[in-house]
């Protein structure tokens, strides 16, 4: 008898906590039975997670300073560079655009009356922070002790002293031979450990998706569809047509191709609603199945998951047009290029957890005056719209890889 592949697994489970979570939903919260399901569901999926986190420091560090040390000559590491970063402004300046075209053609929260909005701006309590703060944390979030960093899981500076550690290990060549040889090894057990859990993976994505569909608020849910429809909208056009497309003129990939090799790597960012704790199965997608070099994967997709985030940034400039009809503020053009760039920042400066962008979502508020106490009106349903961005910004990261792949070989053959 055929076993049925991890992939596969990975949709059966997903496809069943779907349907079990709606079949608890109907339950009353209360019985035994319904407590019982709803806790071993916290517990495997707060286990599955956990899991991640703990590979993922070690697994950002070793694959990018040793994806950076395999691209020996200079030039080689120029382009990879210019390619990678010129990806993500361009895929974020698409996908803030959408959002923002989008919230003004349909105008969401125009008129809209939620007797619940006055009192979760009177309960929720926020710290405002201006644009010089934010940009000045920021920058301060870069450079810090690396093994503070790693403790206290500071995705950003571990990138950035890898980067650095991988540039010093190029430039000093055959003198840090052993360094090199011993980070190669580091990742490749630490690939082995990401092995081992992600059998897991079919299991715990269930009961994470068990607990997204129960815990969600479907009345508010009802109260908002204008909004939900609005970004699940423009999030699925940015995924299934602006990057997919990008991806074939560029690579002459399908889409399909791509999305059968992806699969297993945007269902757990799906359940997971983090792009840092998919980061182990991104790479592991990107390389076994996507057919990327892992010195162009180590790369591009650490980086990717700690700085490129498309839905992010879309969700935040359309969140921002959607408060400001809320509160009857008409944002005019000067107003909404604040938005766009603001949100372009924040985005980047977003820590690839759940739920991450409703900390950065402050910054966009405040840069055009808008209330930040207004964002409790987003706290109940920023779970389920958290969990369809992350999916797209790993898509992003993987097609990213891609892209950059193929460019950096087109220019090799070209020299």
């Amino acid at each position: 008898m055929k076993k049925i592949s991890l992939n596969s697994q990975i949709l059966i489970g997903s496809l069943s906590g779907i349907l079990l979570g709606a079949v608890l939903s109907t339950l009353d919260k209360e019985s035994a039975a319904s407590q019982v399901s709803l806790y071993i569901a916290e517990l495997l999926g707060m286990l599955f997670v956990d899991l991640l986190k703990m590979v993922m420091i070690p697994l950002v560090f070793t694959s990018i300073a040793v994806g950076v040390a395999n691209l020996r000559a200079h030039n080689k590491i120029h382009r990879v560079w210019k390619t990678t970063l010129g990806y993500f402004f361009l895929t974020a300046i698409v996908a803030i655009t959408l959002g923002l075209i989008a919230a003004n053609l349909l105008k969401p929260g125009k008129g809209l009356q939620l007797p619940m909005f006055q009192d979760a701006m009177e309960n929720f309590q926020a710290h405002e922070m201006t644009l010089p703060e934010f940009f000045t944390q920021f920058l301060h979030s870069l450079f810090q002790n690396p093994i503070a960093a790693m403790a206290e899981a500071n995705i950003i500076a571990v990138v950035i002293f890898a980067l650095l550690m991988g540039i010093a290990l190029v430039i000093g060549g055959e003198r840090f031979q052993n360094i090199r040889i011993f980070l190669q090894e580091l990742l490749e057990l630490v690939l082995m450990l990401v092995g081992w859990i992600m059998k897991l993976a079919p299991l715990c994505i269930m009961a994470l998706l068990i607990k997204l569909v129960v815990t969600q608020d479907f009345s508010l849910l009802m109260i908002l569809i204008k909004f939900i429809s609005l970004v699940i909208g423009t999030i699925l056009l940015h995924a299934l047509i602006v990057l997919p497309m990008i991806l074939y003129l560029v690579t002459g990939m399908t889409p399909i191709k791509f999305w059968r090799g992806a699969r297993e790597a945007l269902i757990t960012a799906f359940a997971t609603s983090s792009s840092s704790a998919t980061l182990p199965i991104t790479l592991q997608c990107a390389e076994q199945n996507l057919h990327v070099k892992r010195n162009i994967a180590g790369f591009v997709l650490p980086l990717g998951a700690t700085v490129n985030m498309d839905g992010t940034a879309l969700y935040e400039a359309a969140a921002a047009l959607f408060i400001a009809n809320l509160v009857g503020v008409d944002l005019n053009l000067m107003q909404q290029m604040i938005v766009f760039f603001t949100a372009m920042l924040a985005a980047m400066g977003a820590p690839g957890i759940p739920s991450a962008g409703m900390v950065t979502m402050l910054l966009v508020l405040q840069s055009v005056g808008l209330p930040v106490e207004a964002i409790a009106i987003l706290l109940p349903i920023d779970r389920l719209l958290d969990a369809f961005r992350t999916s797209v910004n790993v898509e992003g990261d993987m097609i990213g890889s891609l892209v950059v792949q193929k460019v950096v070989e087109s220019d090799v053959n070209q020299n």
